[in-house]
């Protein structure tokens, strides 16, 4: 049965974690879906993890919509969400118009980054419908690479649960919150009826969402607030180079790995080729 945002919000009332997690293509929603992760992010990340720019500011619209259609397809439990790119929602009637169009191809909500200048334009996407997820603290796409921590003196703990209470009263479902101090992540959370997603903000929110290459080992860089439950890029770069070696010194294929010409096909192709080069000579 699909995750719905109502599932989403009982789960806050009923002390249940949410777990949230990237995804980028087909293969990684199939086993995402099937390990229970309950929210598919389709990010603005895919820029850098796998498209390789500079940074997310570079993703398109079509980026994210191509992206979207794959893991859909993969997400039979799943909700899927969609980032919505830098320079996508501009205007309201822009957000809408980019909005309609990752629901079209397959999300079941999107996300937008952004604090009081997102307000109408989230409230105008969440009017038509269409869940949002809002986003504060540190924002990649007009943050960049200076990332910092949000919220540490007085005027901008405030500013972020203020914040944060106009998003949810513009119509945000859920509201990711990155790089926070986790007892002001706390304070935001227990201030929302919707749920508070954490990345880098600590054990008190209602869910987490990681970078999947951040969990699985295969990011070049490591960062504080993600845990690798496994070494995928040391595993992938000696099963690489074990296959390298093995084409370049004959070791593969072997005998088991090919298809067999029956004796009598052979033979008579050996004795075509033979009339053949014969008549050419």
């Amino acid at each position: 049965m699909k995750v719905t945002t109502p599932e989403l919000l009982q789960r806050k009332k009923d002390a249940r974690k949410i777990v949230m997690l990237t995804c980028y293509d087909y293969p990684t929603a199939v086993l995402e879906d099937a390990c229970g992760v309950d929210v598919l992010l389709v990010g603005d990340s895919v820029g850098t993890n796998v498209l390789g720019y500079r940074d997310v500011s570079e993703v398109t619209v079509d980026d994210m919509a191509h992206h979207v259609k794959a893991v859909a397809r993969g997400a039979r439990r799943s909700f899927v969400m969609c980032d919505m790119p830098y320079g996508s929602f501009d205007t309201p009637g822009h957000a809408l118009d980019n909005a309609r169009r990752f629901i079209e191809a397959g999300a079941d909500g999107i996300k937008m980054e952004g604090e009081y200048e997102a307000v109408d334009r989230l409230g105008h996407v969440a009017a038509s419908g269409i869940p949002v997820c809002a986003h504060i603290g540190y924002t990649p796409q007009t943050d960049g690479a200076n990332a910092s921590v949000q919220g540490k003196d007085l005027a901008r703990a405030k500013e972020l649960v203020t914040v944060a209470r106009r998003l949810q009263d513009a119509g945000a479902c859920m509201i990711v919150l990155e790089l926070i101090p986790e007892r002001l992540a706390g304070e935001i959370t227990t201030s929302l009826a919707i749920p508070t997603i954490g990345i880098g903000a600590g054990r008190f929110c209602d869910g987490q969402v990681q970078v999947v290459h951040d969990i699985i080992g295969l990011s070049e860089r490591t960062f504080r607030h993600a845990r690798a439950y496994g070494r995928l890029r040391e595993d992938l770069t000696g099963m690489l180079s074990a296959y390298v070696e093995d084409v370049r010194r004959g070791a593969f294929p072997t005998e088991k790995h090919a298809s067999r010409l029956p004796d009598d096909v052979l033979e008579g192709l050996q004795k075509w080729r033979a009339q053949h080069n014969g008549a050419s000579a």
